[in-house]
């Protein structure tokens, strides 16, 4: 009966059948009549090792959640480590030189070892074929046998190409980064009340060894405890910026400075890109790369679809800005403009259509400095929007008005009608900070009143929206302060990052 289990992939079935008739028979020969279960002729648990493992293995999973996958070869499980994995193992291979001893002579030592004296007796009477040396498996109809085979040579493919993110665990465990704040709770339930002017350092976050270009908090409002990082160190870090003020994950995905980084929709993934040409997908808690992909030009910019958080859009110093899916990693829109670099996107309602900002600037004119684009269909709007003599770094989307505002290299921000034909509202300024060729970013309160940017000499500053006017600045850093952001659910908290690396949080 046990031949009718198993099959060999370049043998006869009937000849087989006749070699086990006769091989069953010299082995019924050769046994002491008091030997009730004769000695297996194949490893023991190659036809049950499968379902046994993932009964075991469906519970046992490591610290983030991933479940091992049985099929495997066992060289894979020596890699990860595993301890527990190992000892299974080892129980059902019966012993560790079972995992690399040829089966020929795993098959003798396991003979002997069990039936002292019976190991020339139990010795195969034929030729394993190449094929047999594996080692035997159930059968399995051949239309099935090649699904499988594909199937497991494209995961072979897919674990070959996959790296991991180099991720330093400053604070360990997942209760670190899946964590609700005590001081966010009581505002979770609640609407985002008034916004009022933050003058009171909180924390002074200063890991990183170079310039911040980018922070942002998460967007998920129970986790919204964790900021985003980007340097120009090549690293990403994830911090506590509510309760400890402490670094909870750092990310060395990149090989040169990271210019942009998003969180995703789920919080549980960081977009980023940097000078290196390179797009990275991470998991936050393993630091695995879901996508890691060579750009075409260093990434200067990127944002996420607001209504679609499988798709994003990225730009830098190219002519062109394209539109990546992230099921695919493949670009499925390009956006073609006569420019060099693409500073800045912004998604407008809805994500029907966006705005970008360039470095194309004449003499006599800007007309190609805020150019609007049609998402779907990659058609120029209205290259027509700002006509002065100056670059805008950023640009920020009023969260209630149908406004948006560009930061300039004029040391002011302009205000425009976020709707065609995207009309500057002349009456409207705000000006007071320094720019002077730093990315300096410019964000508006959750609530719309308040309009926060940085400035080069260091100092943080704070326009009412609705009059243009300082309400009050802060000496925030000792360089250029280049982002500032406000919490989206606690009143009045704002982080600020410095061109020295360091972070700042202010109530």
């Amino acid at each position: 009966m046990s031949s009718s289990l198993v099959a060999y992939d370049d043998s006869d079935p009937e000849a087989e059948s006749e070699k086990a008739e006769d091989l069953s028979t010299s082995r019924q020969a050769s046994l002491p009549s008091s030997s009730a279960n004769p000695v297996q002729h194949f490893a023991p648990g190659i036809l049950s090792a499968k379902s046994t493992c993932e009964m075991l293995l469906t519970e046992s999973t490591d610290n983030f959640g991933m479940t091992i996958n049985c099929e495997d070869p066992p060289e894979h499980y020596a890699l990860n480590n595993n301890s527990d994995l190992t000892s299974y193992c080892r129980r059902t291979y019966s012993s560790p030189a079972a995992l690399c001893m040829p089966y020929k002579n795993y098959e003798q030592t396991l003979s002997s070892s069990r039936n002292p004296g019976y190991g020339s007796s139990q010795k195969r009477t034929h030729e394993d074929s190449p094929a047999a040396l594996k080692g035997l498996r159930p059968y399995i109809p051949k239309r099935l046998r090649q699904g499988n085979s594909s199937a497991y040579e494209k995961k072979e493919a897919d674990q070959s190409e996959s790296t991991s993110c180099d991720v330093k665990l400053d604070i360990p465990g997942e209760q670190a980064v899946r964590k609700i704040s005590e001081l966010i709770k009581p505002y979770l339930g609640s609407r985002y009340k008034l916004t009022e002017v933050p003058k009171t350092l909180i924390f002074h976050m200063s890991k990183h060894s170079g310039p911040v270009n980018a922070i942002q908090w998460c967007t998920v409002r129970e986790q919204s405890h964790m900021l985003l990082s980007a340097s120009m160190d090549k690293t990403i870090k994830v911090w506590d910026a509510v309760d400890t003020g402490g670094c909870l994950r750092t990310f060395s995905c990149h090989s040169c400075a990271v210019r942009a980084a998003q969180w995703s929709s789920c919080g549980r993934r960081i977009l980023s890109g940097g000078f290196d040409s390179m797009l990275h997908l991470t998991d936050v808690e393993t630091g695995k790369q879901i996508i890691s992909s060579k750009n075409e030009f260093r990434v200067s910019t990127l944002k996420f679809h607001p209504t679609d958080s499988n798709v994003f859009i990225c730009g830098g110093f190219s002519p062109e800005v394209k539109t990546w899916d992230i099921r695919t990693c493949k670009v499925t829109r390009v956006y073609k403009a006569a420019v060099q670099q693409t500073l800045d996107i912004l998604f407008l309602s809805e994500g029907k259509e966006f705005l970008t900002s360039t470095d194309a600037v004449s003499r006599d004119s800007a007309d190609r400095t805020i150019i609007a684009w049609d998402f779907q269909s990659a058609a120029k709007i209205s290259n027509q929007i700002f006509h002065e003599r100056y670059t805008c770094p950023s640009l920020a989307l009023h969260p209630r008005d149908s406004t948006f505002v560009a930061q300039t290299n004029g040391n002011y921000m302009a205000l425009f009608s976020s709707q065609r034909p995207y009309r500057i509202n002349k009456k409207k300024r705000y000006e007071g900070h320094k720019v002077e060729g730093f990315a300096v970013g410019c964000e508006f309160s959750p609530d719309g009143t308040v309009l926060v940017t940085g400035s080069s000499d260091g100092r943080v500053f704070f326009y009412n929206y609705h009059t243009s006017k300082v309400v009050r600045t802060l000496s925030a850093h000792r360089e250029a302060c280049v982002s500032t952001v406000f919490h989206p659910v606690l009143p009045s908290l704002l982080a600020t990052a410095g061109w020295a690396g360091e972070i700042k949080i202010w109530q």
